[in-house]
């Protein structure tokens, strides 16, 4: 059996081909195509047809395939008129119109945790509706990969690994809060019929003239198909998806919704198979992206240097002159501010190996559990300094790979079988040398 499997991150898209050889997984990749925010005005959109087109000339490249699955990353989405046409551009989730809306939501944020399981995002699709000047005008709402797959298929539905993101929907029924739309103001018949993954969504249009391929539901939020590209080999495991974002978190049978996962802004997301991705969404090597573009240079030419300052992720999610505001924080802390390219690259790997250290021992705290092994998946397995770092901050091994991992997941739902090896993985220990509890109080010491 041959499989495509479209994959489209915040940076890039790609369409790939996995069949099984001799018991592992082979991806080929057939064609990749640039994906990015386009500003126009004050608004930030993605540029979806230019998406489409991408898959469409990967999907030709690929040549003869048993089925089809999409991923992507969540909450942003596309509105449909009642004659089925997308309504305008779907606007990039770090677009700046959903500042304060969570704030000063109608809906209590305790309430609303206890029933999706959501973390607390600016850009949440629920918080997004609450500013939507499109919303009067549609008569159907998709998420990204559902949209994808309307065009292809001229079928409408909603994955529930994805749909599980919007805060719109029932964590423990995994079915919509039909009740939680209405006290908001949203009316239901918006969102289609959910679609657990492995089940089919349609068959290709003819018109496309790539043939009566079926359109399979994947884990179509990239996250989800990640963890099922994880080469665990039991269930005792942490996961890091790590790219734009590093998304850090466990494979669980049940939602955790106490108060402190709640105030610990941990995510209870929707996976493959009934379980529950327990995460916590850490601004990721983004910061290393925005610094790059600022600098105008390669990272290979920036070179490295020995551990010096860290500083708080999580208040660099948004633009700006990142190596400056960098400096900033390492000055407010007390600590040596970076004075090269090296110095500010190495500041960000150990801050970001921090980070993982922090989220991962949050989750196994919050849900009483206790794992063996983190495997790195996604752009970030490629970054042996940032993977070394996490094993020694984290104090047990990591596993770094396959770093195709949501196509991995991908293609492994679509063939029908879990937990087989996708191309070679590398091995990470633990090193002494640093004492990260220290350094970790030293920077969020009340």
């Amino acid at each position: 059996m041959r499989v495509a499997a479209v994959d489209l991150g915040a940076s890039s898209g790609r369409v790939m081909v996995g069949e099984l050889a001799s018991g592992s997984l082979v991806l080929s990749e057939v064609h990749r195509f640039w994906n990015g925010p386009v500003r126009v005005g004050d608004s930030l959109y993605w540029d979806i047809l230019a998406l489409y087109r991408g898959i469409l000339a990967g999907l030709r490249e690929a040549g003869p395939v048993d089925s089809i699955g999409i991923d992507s990353w969540a909450v942003d989405y596309g509105l449909l008129s009642p004659s089925g046409a997308l309504l305008g551009n779907p606007v990039h989730y770090r677009d700046s119109r959903t500042a304060g809306v969570a704030s000063s939501f109608p809906v209590p944020a305790s309430e609303l945790y206890s029933r999706t399981g959501v973390q607390v995002l600016p850009f949440n699709t629920i918080y997004q509706l609450a500013v939507e000047p499109l919303l009067a005008s549609a008569s159907q709402l998709l998420l990204i990969p559902d949209l994808l797959a309307y065009w292809l298929t001229g079928s409408m539905g909603a994955e529930v690994t994805n749909a599980s993101t919007t805060g719109l929907l029932d964590v423990r029924r995994r079915q919509w809060d039909v009740e939680l739309m209405r006290r908001v103001g949203l009316d239901p018949s918006l969102f289609g019929s959910l679609q657990e993954p492995g089940s089919r969504i349609g068959v290709l249009s003819s018109h496309l003239g790539l043939g009566p391929v079926p359109v399979v539901a994947v884990g179509s939020h990239d996250t989800a198909s990640a963890v099922v590209g994880v080469p665990a080999s039991s269930s005792r495991f942490a996961f890091i998806s790590c790219g734009t974002w590093s998304l850090v978190g466990l494979s669980l049978p049940s939602p955790v919704l106490s108060a402190e996962s709640r105030a610990a802004n941990f995510s209870n997301e929707l996976g493959v198979d009934g379980t529950v991705r327990y995460l916590r969404n850490v601004t990721g090597l983004w910061i290393l992206q925005e610094c790059l573009r600022s600098w105008g240079v390669p990272l290979s030419s920036v070179g490295s240097v020995s551990f010096g300052s860290v500083v708080d992720v999580e208040k660099f999610s948004e633009p700006g002159d990142m190596p400056a505001r960098i400096a900033a924080a390492c000055a407010r802390t007390g600590q040596k501010v970076p004075s090269s390219r090296a110095e500010t690259v190495r500041c960000i790997v150990d801050s970001l190996a921090l980070a993982h250290r922090r989220a991962l021992r949050s989750a196994m705290e919050l849900a009483g559990v206790d794992v063996d092994v983190v495997h790195v998946v996604g752009g970030g397995a490629q970054n042996a300094l940032l993977c070394q770092l996490t094993a020694d901050a984290c104090g047990m091994p990591v596993v770094a790979g396959p770093v195709e991992g949501a196509a991995a997941g991908n293609a492994l739902v679509q063939l029908g079988v879990r937990g087989v090896a996708c191309g070679e993985v590398v091995r990470y220990l633990p090193r002494g040398g640093v004492d990260w509890g220290a350094v970790e109080g030293r920077i969020f010491a009340s």
